[in-house]
């Protein structure tokens, strides 16, 4: 069965940085368009960016330019490098998939990961 599964969130100070990672199975990844999402209590799960098959990625506004979204085809992972983190940045970052080459312009994905908690701290 398709398993995401996150990892590399933690605690750290504004300014600082994290690598998530996603390590996928039960798919074929490499022609699935894989994004990761983010959630804060009481407000809207987000996107934060997507890649699709062709290695095409786009980006939330809120973190172009200090986000970078990658994915390896032979070790079927994703993942999320995040620098200069900002507190506004605090949320749980999740990794998702969906059975298209290309990325949705909504969260119309099908396989969703279990989160990792990023908090950033002023």
């Amino acid at each position: 069965q398709v398993q995401l599964v996150e990892s590399g969130g933690g605690s750290v100070q504004a300014g600082g940085s994290l690598r998530l990672s996603c390590a996928t199975s039960g798919f074929s990844f490499t022609r699935h368009c894989m994004a990761w999402y983010r959630q804060v209590p009481g407000k809207e799960r987000e996107a934060v960016a997507t890649i699709n098959g062709a290695f095409t990625s786009t980006y939330a506004k809120a973190v172009k330019g200090r986000f970078s979204i990658t994915r390896d085809n032979a070790k079927y992972i994703l993942y999320l490098q995040m620098n200069n983190l900002t507190p506004e940045d605090t949320a749980v970052y999740y990794c998702a998939t969906v059975a298209k080459w290309y990325c949705p312009d909504g969260p119309a994905y099908d396989y969703w990961g279990q989160g990792t908690q990023v908090t950033v701290s002023s």
